[in-house]
């Protein structure tokens, strides 16, 4: 779970928003170079905000682009809504070059692309625009009005315009594309797709890489204007022995020595109820290794799919060819990102030939229940031992960013939890935005900003301060952040792996000082009210911490406390003032989060001596009045009288059961009298026979009871 979590409004996290009366649906975010404009897509509508100063974003300027009235009637008359569907909604939001924007919309179910010319940040008016440098623009997206034609195509610059073949099932009718990551030679796309190449009961569904190359051109009279590159893989998240991963929402790359894709998943399936979802890393070096593996192929009889074991044509359709030293690289691996040949053997081959055999596994770091995970961010981070790391920002369907940790070779640690809505509007899109720390959101209604890891990491580092005292940077009622600044960085001692304070600032003072429990740096003064009970709150810093009470070196009287809800309920009564706080212990090291210095008027307590010079603050803290004086000593007088009352109250309900029980009794009784049962011969008491039944006796005489409503006269064992 989280560490720290954040409501909506929380003074401790602020958050600035930008709203504008009319604008809606800000989906795409596009950051300058110089971090100091934040390009915003909107509904018919792109913003540049002004971000450098630190507060509300403000609006530089903004520019319309709404979709014609005629494109509108056409949207509707296709059984759009008018309402809500029937507008341009910006989908693509690219830098062109350092002048000019490139953007899409979806014009009312017919998508239009423009040049946005940027003058000083500046963006000036739709018009038609030459480009002065070239470029190209790779993107997957919907062929079609009703979106089931699925494409990935590259458009603009030199290169001439190439798709994937619609006819040819490259891809599956429901594929739905979350991000593209190009490198130097290839473009890498992400998506989840229906999988066909597996027998399931149902649709099962799963997440794919596919790959093409820059260079390709198409072919000659075979897959004219088509890829003759595209190559797809299974990425697999999953933990062993559970259900797969196997929904795709987004993917990021980190480029370092060795490139890693970091990507967030969630599940087809629901266990208990509730979604899941998790963060995934893929090695680039394991993608490259798969894409250069076995191909599968589709048994036209069987309608399955198996390994492909026949020969390959070489070269390979887009392998790699080696090329001298000093020519064109992918992250350290030298060599040309080749088309194949353009023979049409080659391309029959490349037509049937697109899924690869193996998939690539990746490594999970982060598994949370009950969230769904929409976009993802990562930035590399360097602790204060040199060690590296990985911030990741997580957005959520509900409107929260998670803040995770990934110290080297480890899982990832939640260490924020903040709700940037109270609406719970899901996050859309994030944007890093480093030289002004801070990260970017994107939702429905409005765009937001909020600090980033270099405000939230003074929380995580400490410094020895006294001996055998740690002093958190940043904290509230501590010293100030001057005072921290002035700090050598040498000085400050940080543990990522166990979390424990104590153990990272053993090699310093505090080594060399006897262990003492570390004073409080602020002292909360509450004076008792009579006739009342007092509440000491406990704010709850960590989610991972469990907490307890302390009363000085003494422990907390029972007589007079409880605790509910992490609060310490007080009644004032004589020995009962001093020193209390509520203690944290997490990962073994324990801290005091709060203090309270509980004194009378009447009889105010001498001060500890080791208390001396810690600052004080006069609080008000909830009161409970409590009728008459009593006390909780008091209160305890009415055990016995409780006991009376219970003991009355099982007499009265035993006597009433008692009643009910002899009530039939009596009943049944009377009624045998009257009918003669209790007046029987002697004789009778033995077993009749079945003569003695037809037989009655001579003796017996006829009463009223033996005589029915007809007057006839019935022997004794009838009645």
């Amino acid at each position: 779970m989280p560490r720290v979590k954040y409501h909506a409004g929380d003074g401790h996290r602020a958050l600035s928003f930008f709203q504008q009366k009319g604008l809606q649906d800000f989906d795409m975010l596009l950051l300058s170079d110089d971090g100091n404009t934040l390009y915003v897509g909107a509904r018919e509508a792109i913003l540049a905000l002004n971000i450098q100063n630190p507060g509300v974003p403000r609006l530089r300027n903004m520019i319309s682009w709404p979709a014609s009235e005629r494109k509108k009637t056409e949207c509707a008359f296709k059984k759009k809504s008018s309402e809500t569907q029937c507008f341009n909604f910006i989908r693509v939001l690219v830098s062109y070059n350092a002048t000019h924007l490139y953007a899409c919309g979806t014009f009312a179910f017919s998508p239009a692309c423009t040049f946005i010319e940027l003058q000083d940040s500046l963006l000036s008016p739709i018009l038609i625009s030459k480009i002065m440098d070239d470029g190209m623009l790779y993107s997957g997206t919907m062929n079609n009005f009703l979106g089931s034609e699925p494409i990935l195509m590259r458009t603009l610059g030199s290169q001439p315009v190439l798709k994937t073949d619609i006819f040819l099932r490259w891809l599956h009718p429901d594929a739905s594309f979350v991000a593209a990551i190009p490198s130097t030679q290839v473009v890498y796309f992400f998506f989840a797709e229906t999988a066909s190449e597996f027998d399931f009961f149902e649709e099962l569904y799963t997440s794919r890489v596919a790959r093409v190359c820059k260079n390709d051109v198409g072919g000659e009279k075979l897959l004219q204007k088509k890829w003759t590159t595209f190559l797809k893989a299974q990425l697999l998240c999953a933990q062993s022995g559970q259900l797969p991963f196997n929904i795709i929402r987004h993917a990021v790359l980190l480029p370092a020595e060795s490139p890693r894709i970091y990507a967030v998943f969630t599940s087809q399936w629901q266990v208990g109820g509730t979604r899941s979802s998790a963060v995934c890393t893929f090695s680039l070096a394991d993608i490259e290794r798969v894409f250069k593996g076995k191909y599968k192929e589709l048994n036209k009889e069987t309608s399955r799919w198996t390994t492909y074991r026949g020969s390959e044509v070489n070269p390979r359709p887009g392998s790699w060819t080696p090329v001298a030293h000093g020519g064109p690289e992918l992250y350290g691996v030298d060599g040309w990102c080749s088309m194949g040949p353009s023979s049409d053997k080659a391309l029959t081959f490349m037509k049937d030939h697109f899924l690869m055999d193996e998939r690539v596994v990746g490594t999970p770091l982060l598994v949370k229940s009950g969230v769904e995970y929409t976009r993802l961010a990562v930035e590399p981070a360097q602790g204060l031992d040199g060690s590296s790391h990985v911030v990741m920002y997580l957005g959520t369907s509900t409107g929260s960013l998670h803040k995770a940790v990934v110290p080297p070779n480890s899982s990832a640690y939640l260490v924020e939890e903040i709700q940037l809505s109270p609406d719970s509007e899901p996050v859309r899109n994030l944007q890093l935005a480093p030289a002004q720390v801070q990260c970017l959101q994107a939702s429905p209604e409005a765009s937001g900003e909020f600090p980033g890891p270099i405000a939230v990491s003074t929380r995580a580092a400490w410094t020895v301060f006294l001996p055998g005292t740690l002093t958190a940077p940043g904290t509230r009622k501590q010293e100030p952040a001057a005072f921290c600044l002035a700090l050598p960085c040498e000085t400050w001692k940080q543990d990522m792996e166990r979390g424990n304070p104590e153990w990272a600032c053993a090699r310093g003072p505090m080594a060399r000082s006897p262990r003492r429990q570390s004073p409080p740096q602020l002292i909360k003064e509450v004076l008792t009210v009579p006739n009342s009970i007092l509440e000491l709150p406990c704010p709850h810093l960590s989610a991972l911490a469990s907490y307890h009470w302390s009363h000085g070196k003494a422990k907390i009287p029972e007589a007079s406390s409880t605790v509910y809800n992490g609060s310490l309920l007080l009644l004032p009564q004589d020995g009962v003032g001093g020193l209390y706080q509520c203690v944290a212990t997490e990962n073994g090291y324990s801290y005091p989060v709060v203090s309270y210095w509980v004194d009378s008027q009447d009889q105010p307590l001498a001060l500890d001596p080791e208390l001396a010079g810690v600052p004080r603050e006069r609080v008000q803290v909830p009161l409970t009045r409590v009728g008459g004086g009593a006390s909780m000593a008091a209160q305890r007088s009415y055990w016995p009288h409780f006991l009376i009352v219970t003991v009355l109250l099982a007499i009265v309900l035993l006597g009433v059961l008692i009643l009910l029980l002899a009530s039939p009794l009596g009943a049944l009784r009377a009624r045998g009298k009257v009918q003669g049962c209790g007046m029987l011969p002697p004789r009778e008491k033995a077993p009749l026979s079945r003569d003695q039944h037809l037989q009655p006796s001579k003796d017996h005489r006829t009463s009223g009871s033996d005589v029915d409503a007809d007057n006839n006269h019935l022997g004794p064992e009838v009645a």
